[in-house]
């Protein structure tokens, strides 16, 4: 009879952790969905509809962009205007491949977002060459206020 007692007290025990397990796994998954509605509620942005081969070019294309800035930054700082300047034009500029990859999307606002960078840049190098820091930092601030813009709008 003792082991009986035991053995439905044993039985009993793991069902209630079981059962706790199983509530506590049910109220992750919830929080998870919840979690995972917010964001797709919160996240109005327009979409590109890029398929994989796109996003990954894209993607690529803005790490590039984001490389040049934060090399750029590091230029100005050595006051090294000349360079800074070369590398403004090269990697952001409106050079032809930068033309034809904004207007690649199907999307003419994102095109004209992109190309205004583009515009911003061709600018900003210019703006180096008078290796006057406070009018170069600003420069940089507003051909990054494009991308401050085009990310807040836009998500692939």
């Amino acid at each position: 009879m003792k082991n009986f007692i035991a053995i439905v007290f044993f039985l009993s025990f793991l069902g209630f952790f079981s059962c706790k397990k199983e509530q506590e796994k049910q109220k992750q998954t919830t929080i998870d969905q919840n979690i995972e509605q917010t964001m797709q509620i919160k996240d109005a942005r327009i979409s590109l509809s890029l398929n994989v081969m796109q996003k990954n070019h894209q993607l690529s294309n803005m790490r590039s962009h984001l490389e040049a800035v934060q090399q750029i930054i590091l230029l100005l700082s050595q006051e090294n205007y000349d360079e800074a300047s070369k590398l403004a034009y090269t990697k952001l500029g409106s050079t032809t491949e930068m033309r034809l990859m904004c207007a690649s999307f199907g999307n003419k606002d994102f095109e004209n977002l992109g190309l205004e960078f583009h515009k911003t840049a061709d600018k900003m190098s210019e703006i180096f060459k008078s290796k006057n820091k406070d009018k170069s930092l600003t420069a940089l601030s507003n051909t990054l206020n494009y991308c401050v813009q085009c990310h807040a709008r836009y998500k692939q």
